[in-house]
């Protein structure tokens, strides 16, 4: 028996090797001049990125096994009960767009801003599971997207949060990579970039606090509290971060993936107020609080930054956590409202004008429970 499971384990290891080797669904790996000028960043220490004070993810053994019960124990909530439906858009549409700025929500972490008249894609995650292999992880709650990556037109800029699967897909990339003009990544990020077909000179990375020009708008790399990595050894290669999207006349700020900390302050104090904040709210739990906000942390980071109205997202695609699926917009909408701060919660595909924002929300997830 012990030779039977020690060839069994044997053999696991042997193919789950391989498979992180042979697969391209792990990206790519730093050079060793990127490396090199990693080492100038405040934020690379001892050959990987950390987050501000040494800040990390305490999941000790106990804590894992328990995560890895509570994930996989069937819960009726967790996922809705129906398919979500979603508004659809066409390519025609978004091309002949060129009023005021606007957002579509994708779910999850995925939005398309059409802004200055151009088209940039945020965290663009299209794929079904956001696993290495669909046998990997929970399938998206709506069969469909509100436009599929084919058909969507000419992409002006792509912005990249960091390299987990929820928000950087390899088949998404494949097929967007051709229509794409420029990524802007934090450092790092390109390296799977690179590796998936785009072309260096394609691909910007940026440290916190910088910023570069992209025609009219200004794109801002900022803090989060967060971490990386899509394998095994891999944990900490590529920097996270929020964003900052500015033109003449707006200020928007996308959270990423982010624990509460007083970066979120900082970067209110420096840039707010902001028109339009999308905060990370949904996949938490007290167990890793440090790298994911609670919803009620959402609605003060939110005030933090000095955002006029908020919107919750990663949530309302994929299970990865264990709280109920509407529970990120429920405890943020009850927090935000003793805040006094304002919250938008969009159907999937349904657009968000910025100069014309309505806050009156209908219930709209309670039609799946």
């Amino acid at each position: 028996m012990l030779l039977g499971i020690g060839i069994l384990s044997g053999v696991v290891l042997i193919t789950t090797t391989a498979f992180i080797n042979i697969s391209p669904e792990f990206g790519g790996k730093a050079t060793k001049e990127q490396k090199e000028l990693f080492a100038k960043s405040p934020n690379f220490k001892e050959g990987k990125f950390i987050n501000r004070d040494n800040i990390q993810m305490s999941m000790d053994f106990k804590k894992f096994v328990k995560s890895m019960i509570g994930y996989f124990r069937p819960s009726p909530n967790t996922r809705p009960g129906s398919d979500i439906t979603v508004q659809k858009i066409d390519s025609l549409n978004i091309v002949q767009y060129k009023d005021s700025t606007r957002l579509v929500w994708f779910g999850h972490s995925t939005f398309l801003l059409q802004m200055n008249g151009k088209n940039i894609l945020i965290d663009p995650m299209f794929g079904d599971v956001p696993a290495p292999h669909p046998l990997l992880g929970g399938k998206r709650f709506s069969v469909e997207l509100p436009i599929e990556i084919e058909k969507l037109p000419q992409i002006d800029a792509v912005i990249l949060s960091h390299d987990h699967y929820d928000h950087l897909d390899h088949g998404s990339i494949r097929k967007l990579k051709d229509k794409v003009g420029q990524f802007f990544t934090p450092l790092g990020v390109g390296s799977h970039l690179q590796a998936w077909g785009v072309e260096a000179e394609e691909i910007t990375e940026l440290d916190w606090w910088q910023e570069c020009n992209f025609d009219e708008l200004t794109f801002r790399c900022t803090p989060a509290q967060h971490f990386s990595g899509r394998g095994f050894n891999d944990r900490g290669n590529t920097l996270w971060a929020s964003w900052i999207i500015s033109s003449a006349t707006e200020n928007i700020f996308f959270s990423g993936d982010s624990g509460y900390g007083p970066h979120f302050k900082e970067i209110g104090d420096k840039y707010g107020p902001f028109d339009f904040a999308m905060m990370e709210c949904g996949q938490y739990n007290e167990m890793w609080k440090e790298i994911h906000m609670m919803p009620e942390e959402t609605a003060q980071a939110g005030v933090d930054i000095r955002a006029k109205y908020i919107m919750p997202i990663h949530w309302g695609a994929f299970k990865l956590a264990m709280h109920s699926w509407t529970d990120p917009v429920e405890r943020v909408l009850e927090k935000a409202s003793d805040l006094r701060i304002p919250v938008l919660v969009p159907r999937i595909g349904e657009p968000i004008y910025i100069a014309e924002q309505d806050i009156t929300n209908s219930i709209w997830w309670d039609h799946y429970n």
